[in-house]
């Protein structure tokens, strides 16, 4: 409760308190509701809560009191509508925050992001990653608290993205790779004892960076509406995937599910980093790109700008349109794959497989297409990513979630 006082007549404020007493368990459906912008008037969330108007209006008003949600009493009525509108309902734009980290092979960047999946603030991207986790994180959680203060926003938690498979309950980074980090490091220890030490507010959690940006683009993004949606991406090095049922994230017994990089996409491909051969990891990411066609990677930029920026700008160049071509079909190959065993309604791909998507939509549909038992009868959708720093909302997801379980709980 707001613990502000009653103007009310005592008989109001009593009808209204049994009102929220009754709604309190709806509290968080309906904070998420707003959150996911599936609740945009109090109407729409009086149904999608099951509950009469009075006690959504007391729900409302409660979240409201927290600081989590604007209820606008006097919107305008749209054009042609009939009756009395209903009030409108938003995230506070002013209201708490989370701590969002990420890092990756060419750096790392902290952020802070609210509630509707809105980064309010980032700080600037180191592009050095040491190989001591401990001071990599130090480095970002402190960039991430120096915009707390400058802010002054209410943190509600961390949450990190880093590129490895995380293994639970433990929260270790089994194979960060391209990190030069050593394999099972207690990321997500660390990451809590480097915010503690930083003196900020709410839970730590770390995750793997494609399963944050799953998360996040179903909640805010191009996977919103999906029930069952598969995200593969490539960001600065290597293929993840990951899945989200039914609105939840999917992450199998211990953290390590949808590990899509070491599917084989060619028997006679590039030596991998598992000890096979051909696999999407290494035929299909930023570097994949550059060596195909015939470019050496330079130290100037990310390998992700690199590769982006050769399809943008040179696509016209034989070599370049046949390396785009070579990773597409091997990127369909590998989807193919997936669809026939996971048979999801969407698939959204993120970083450089966005790129390859835009470059040759056709193509790339074709490959799923031809090689899914269902493609040619049915097909799945296959779209971008559309969120900016997905694996940073996502991380921010992680902190916002125990305030979308139990508003009143996680922000006594």
């Amino acid at each position: 409760m707001s613990g502000k006082a009653d103007p009310r007549p005592a008989g109001e404020g009593t009808t209204s308190r049994t009102r929220l007493d009754r709604g309190r368990g709806a509290l968080g459906p309906a904070l998420e509701l707003v959150h996911t912008g599936r609740a945009p008037t109090r109407a729409v969330l009086t149904t999608e809560l099951g509950v009469t108007r009075a006690t959504a209006g007391a729900v409302a008003a409660e979240l409201e009191a927290l600081g989590l949600i604007r209820v606008d009493a006097r919107p305008g009525a749209a054009a042609g509508s009939q009756g009395r509108p209903s009030h409108r309902l938003s995230v506070a734009e002013d209201g708490p925050v989370a701590l969002a980290a990420q890092v990756h092979a060419d750096g790392f960047r902290a952020a802070l992001v609210g509630l509707g999946g809105r980064i309010v603030a980032t700080a600037p991207g180191c592009e050095v990653v040491d190989a001591d986790p401990a001071k990599v994180l130090g480095s970002v959680v402190a960039a991430g608290a120096d915009l707390l203060r400058e802010t002054g926003r209410r943190c509600v938690g961390a949450g990190l993205a880093v590129p490895s498979a995380v293994a639970e309950p433990e929260g270790l980074a089994l194979n960060p790779l391209h990190l030069a980090w050593p394999a099972g490091a207690p990321v997500r220890e660390i990451f809590a004892e480097q915010v503690r030490a930083a003196g900020l507010d709410g839970p730590a959690f770390a995750a793997n960076d494609v399963n944050l940006a799953a998360l996040a683009e179903h909640r805010h993004g191009a996977g919103r509406g999906s029930r069952d949606l598969l995200c593969v991406a490539t960001g600065h090095r290597g293929v993840g995937g990951a899945l989200v049922l039914d609105g939840r994230l999917h992450s199998g017994s211990s953290g390590l599910a949808l590990e899509v990089g070491h599917l084989g996409v060619n028997p006679e491909g590039r030596p991998c980093h598992c000890g096979s051969r051909g696999c999407l990891d290494v035929e299909a990411d930023p570097l994949a790109l550059l060596t195909a066609a015939g470019r050496a990677p330079g130290p100037e930029m990310s390998l992700l700008k690199q590769a982006d920026d050769l399809i943008h700008g040179q696509y016209d160049d034989p070599d370049v349109r046949a390396a785009t071509e070579s990773l597409i079909d091997r990127l369909g190959l590998g989807l193919a794959g997936l669809v026939n065993i996971l048979n999801p309604d969407r698939i959204i791909l993120g970083g450089l497989h966005r790129t390859l998507l835009e470059a040759d939509p056709d193509r790339l549909r074709a490959v799923v297409a031809d090689r899914s038992l269902w493609g040619r009868s049915g097909g799945v959708p296959i779209l971008a990513c559309t969120l900016d720093h997905n694996s940073l909302v996502g991380a921010a997801e992680l902190a916002w979630q125990p305030v979308l379980d139990d508003p009143l709980g996680a922000l006594a």
